[in-house]
């Protein structure tokens, strides 16, 4: 879906990357497998942010690649945190390609990654709850 097509991105720009020949797969797009590591990189970000602390994936619902990723595109993830949990929380996660060369963005993929907040023993803990803003 293009950005006229999906009304945009939704969530805050979290990595942004070039997609490079050697993430290639045989017939020459970006392997999935790569797109869904800067996604779990994304996801990790702002369950980091929102956690304030270390954590872990857990689960990723279904993916689905709705356009190929290329050489020499931008891909922009952008992430939400959905639910939280008592220590997990659901990250939902969009990737958008910036097609190289030109301003044309579109969607490729989505999905909803669960992530644990874990102390540094490595055992779940509670998710800090949201500090509210200073007037």
């Amino acid at each position: 879906m293009t950005v006229e097509e999906d009304g945009g991105p939704r969530g805050d720009l979290t990595v942004r990357t070039s997609a490079m020949p050697a993430d290639t797969n045989a017939n020459g797009d970006i392997f999935g497998g790569w797109v869904m590591s800067q996604m779990d990189q994304a996801g990790g970000i702002a369950g980091v942010d929102r956690a304030q602390g270390r954590v872990v994936t857990v689960a990723v619902d279904a993916m689905t690649f709705i356009r190929p990723v290329r050489v020499g595109d931008v891909l922009c993830v952008y992430t939400r945190v959905g639910h939280v949990g008592r220590t997990s929380m659901k990250i939902e996660v969009e990737a958008w390609a910036r097609r190289f060369r030109t301003q044309v963005r579109e969607k490729v993929t989505e999905a909803t990654f669960t992530f644990v907040a874990i102390d540094d023993a490595g055992r779940p803990r509670a998710v800090d709850l949201p500090v509210p803003p200073v007037d």
